[in-house]
């Protein structure tokens, strides 16, 4: 059998000549057998045989040539592979177990095995949808330039029509001139479809084009079910998709004839190596090819957030992103199932609160909105203006809103919906207006309430003038009374002291006294408040002293940061804070309301914060499914808002140098407020970086550079906010943390998930069920950029903040910080050790409710 297999091949060689590497050609006298392989004029893409990942089944497939990360962009059997069963059972010969394609005098393509004369295993005019293929003399396969496989007359030399091309069966890779959605003439649909995962191209759960429902827009589905829309093409962009803008990369386009609808986009720079995909799980990514990195930087993804889930607010419902729940109901309505939107379950939608009366309805505007589903209830006329179309949707008793068709210029055309508006969301960036029909009354309610508003508005101008006036008087009268008592208390020596500063610092601190601006608490206020410092208010303990809880006689909850009296480092923390926080004015920063010094007391008095801290929720099993994946997106957003504000927006640039989920407060909706300010640090001007000889923090969030060399920045603060975020995620402590695989702490456990494609491993398993997988990857490859070993590859925070809000595209992380496997033992020690010149202390202050 060995030396029949031996003929066979020699007689397949003598048939047809041996294969050139260089063409970029098949004819009918020269197919491709596996293991020879055809390029593009310009050697960017390659065509052969291959097996994907770790399986051992054969394919025909496209990638790119010179990339060294193997990258298929197109597949032609993938439905239908080489495996070692299609071979003879009799035959053992490794070259049974092989392809060849090979192009007919009519020019169809065929894949069979070995030979011309096996059974064929895929061919180019049996694809679903495929239009006839002319037969012609002299057909040649060619691959261009452009990745596209085309099938030819010999004499066409422009490729102006091609007999057949794969650019019309995408699979799950969108290149430059590949045309994603439909030709109206023939029926061609041209869908990207996902892999079922990176060893099996076949055909996926999800698919990403063209639909004509109403006005056309790209839609992505799972099966067949919608998860994302994009929103109809308003003559700039897709109206859900704020993020596709012109830039430098490419140039994009949305063509809708009689003939065709597609969506196409254009490389300005063709030595630029982009491209779309869609993964295994739905994602719809565009990519770039990094030369230095040597690695895909990930430059958008179609779904940004929670918001961009199909319909997650039901039906008149809108989501806003920036708002907590994210899901509210349009003005006038209510939510249908109060019980279900109590429950955070949104999907049963929203109902009018009035009934239309047709005859007298009116409209309400909505701005800067994603507009609704174009379903087959709707309708569209390029030609009539919006005045026209509101009044022809005000003819139909059955219209429920409107819009423009095309914003520039003006706005022109119309758009028209005749059913429920479902997958409304609040943009901040390109958004539409949208005019809701409603009620008459409703809408003179709203009215009344705009009028009340205004006149509201207008009050507090005027008492903001009078109060400005009053509180002037004011302010001398007081400068003239605490310069009196200054006088006082110099004369005679008194132990009690109203001046904040002086009492702690003496008169050197003249300066800083002329920046701070707090107000002054009565020993015996404090003491009343706090039930004379009763055990049972007390809320934390560290070095410092103690915190309590507090209640004024307004009914203001506080909380009083205490220092001990033989608190030497307290000491230095609590003069520290006072300056550093005193001006600060952020919602996510905690507040301080104010100080009390008097005899030997020395205190701080801060807003109250009632769901105490961010570890006693993520770190604890039996809390933390309270904190669901859209409050703690939230919360990471809101952390990386207050130290944006702290790097960059504050009077002074200020490093927090103690940043940690213990330090991170959340008050009664789950809002996250920066608290500690004991270790901060502040630079004039632009400087960014100091160092020092007392490294101080905490364990498992200072950065390299800082626990070694006693070098702090804003890119320590940014190591620090990024092992937040991978504690957020995965529920566990970096320091401590323990894997039965290996020894590495969280940031490495994460990492080597995250480069191997299973960073969903590292995912708390209760965000499961109401996590948006794109945001959680997403996240998850911003804390992994936070936390790099250098700081050089560190982003900003306004760069992170800015990445949250899923703008730009993300680099692949380098290795974290402190990545090395080490003693998990030793590592189980919550606070610094000596270590070296260097002394380091752990932060122990807590500010936090019941």
């Amino acid at each position: 059998m060995a030396l029949i297999n031996a003929i066979a091949a020699l007689l397949c060689c003598l048939c047809f000549p041996l294969f050139s590497a260089t063409t970029d050609t098949i004819t009918p006298a020269l197919p491709l057998r596996d293991g020879d392989t055809i390029s593009s004029p310009d050697g960017t893409y390659e065509m052969g045989f291959f097996s994907p990942g770790s399986s051992k089944n054969r394919y025909l497939g496209i990638w790119y040539k010179e990339i060294p990360v193997f990258t298929v962009v197109w597949v032609a059997n993938r439905e239908k592979p080489i495996t070692p069963d299609s071979s003879s059972p009799a035959s053992s010969s490794s070259s049974s177990f092989s392809g060849l394609l090979h192009l007919t005098n009519d020019g169809t393509l065929v894949i069979r095995l070995n030979s011309t004369n096996s059974t064929a295993i895929w061919t180019s005019t049996t694809t679903a949808g495929s239009p006839p293929v002319s037969s012609s003399t002299n057909p040649v396969a060619q691959l261009l330039n452009s990745g596209n496989l085309i099938v030819k007359r010999n004499d066409d030399m422009e490729h102006e029509n091609p007999l057949w091309q794969s650019f019309d069966y995408p699979g799950d890779a969108f290149l430059a001139g590949m045309k994603l959605g439909r030709d109206l003439v023939t029926g061609l649909n041209r869908p990207m479809t996902s892999w079922k995962s990176p060893d099996d191209p076949s055909q996926g759960n999800y698919s990403y084009g063209a639909e004509l429902g109403g006005y056309p827009e790209l839609v992505q589905r799972e099966n067949s079910m919608e998860r994302f829309r994009t929103g109809p093409w308003n003559g700039v962009s897709f109206s859900g998709t704020p993020h596709l803008k012109p830039n430098l990369l490419y140039t994009y386009e949305f063509v809708f004839t009689k003939e065709e609808a597609y969506y196409i986009y254009y490389l300005r720079n063709t030595s630029v190596i982009s491209m779309m995909k869609i993964t295994p799980t739905g994602l719809i990514q565009r990519y770039t090819w990094l030369g230095v990195k040597q690695g895909w930087m990930i430059y958008l993804t179609a779904q940004n957030d929670n918001c961009d889930r199909y319909a997650v607010c039901g039906a008149y419902g809108s989501c806003d992103i920036e708002s907590s729940p994210s899901c509210s109901c349009l003005k006038g309505f209510v939510p249908k199932v109060q019980r279900e939107w109590d429950m955070v379950d949104w999907t049963s939608g929203c109902v009018r609160k009035t009934h239309l009366n047709c005859l007298d309805d009116g409209f309400v505007k909505y701005s800067g909105v994603k507009l609704p589903e174009m379903s087959n209830k709707s309708w569209f006329d390029v030609a009539i203006g919006l005045e026209e179309c509101r009044k022809v949707c005000l003819r139909n008793c059955s219209c429920t809103a409107y819009s423009s068709l095309d914003i520039r210029n003006g706005g022109s055309g119309c758009l028209i919906w005749y059913d429920d508006l479902l997958d409304i969301r609040q943009l901040y960036d390109n958004g539409e207006d949208l005019y809701v029909r409603m009620a008459r009354s409703e809408i003179e309610e709203e009215s009344k309430h705009l009028k009340i508003k205004e006149a509201r508005k207008r009050r507090v101008i005027w008492i903001s003038v009078g109060g400005g006036l009053l509180g002037g008087v004011l302010f001398v009268m007081f400068g003239l009374i605490i310069w009196a008592k200054r006088k006082k208390v110099q004369g005679n020596g008194s132990a009690e002291c109203s001046d904040f500063l002086r009492c702690m610092s003496g008169n050197d601190m003249r300066k800083e006294r002329e920046d701070m601006d707090l107000p002054l608490f009565d020993l015996a206020t404090i003491v009343s408040a706090t039930n004379n410092f009763s055990d049972t208010n007390v809320l934390g303990q560290g070095g410092f002293g103690t915190v309590y809880k507090g209640i004024l006689r307004d009914g203001v909850e506080i909380a009083v940061k205490r220092l001990a009296k033989d608190s030497l480092q307290g000491a230095d923390e609590f003069k520290n804070e006072a300056m550093h926080i005193a001006k600060l004015q952020h919602r996510n920063l905690v507040r301080l309301l104010g100080c009390c010094l008097q005899r030997d007391e020395r205190m701080l008095v801060y807003e109250f914060m009632s769901n105490k801290s961010l570890d006693v929720f993520i770190f604890d099993s039996n809390q933390s499914h309270i904190l669901d994946w859209p409050k703690r997106h939230n919360i990471v957003k809101g952390i990386a808002r207050g130290i944006l504000y702290l790097h960059q927006d504050s009077r002074l640039r200020i490093i927090h140098r103690d940043l940690k989920a213990d330090n991170v407060l959340l008050d009664h909706e789950m809002n996250p407020k920066i608290s500690d300010f004991g270790l901060a640090r502040t630079f004039a001007g632009n400087v960014i970086q100091g160092n020092t000889r007392n490294v101080v923090g905490t364990y498992g969030y200072m950065s390299p550079e800082y626990t070694i060399d006693g070098i702090y920045s804003i890119k320590s603060d940014v190591f620090s906010f990024g092992v937040m975020v991978l504690e957020i995620l995965s529920g566990q402590r970096n320091r401590g943390f323990s894997h039965p695989g290996h020894e590495l702490n969280l940031l490495g456990h994460a990492w080597s998930l995250q480069r191997e494609g299973r960073g969903l491993e590292v995912i708390d398993a209760t965000l499961r069920a109401s996590w948006d997988e794109s945001q959680v990857l997403r996240l998850l490859h911003i804390g992994l950029l936070c936390v790099q070993k250098s700081p050089d590859d560190r982003p900003s925070m306004s760069m992170v903040v800015d990445m949250l809000s899923g703008h730009g595209g993300l680099l692949g992380p380098n290795q974290p910080g402190f990545f090395a496997e080490r003693d998990i033992s030793f590592a189980s020690s919550s606070s610094s050790g000596n270590r070296g010149p260097c002394t380091t202390t752990m932060s122990v202050t807590l500010l936090q409710g019941r």
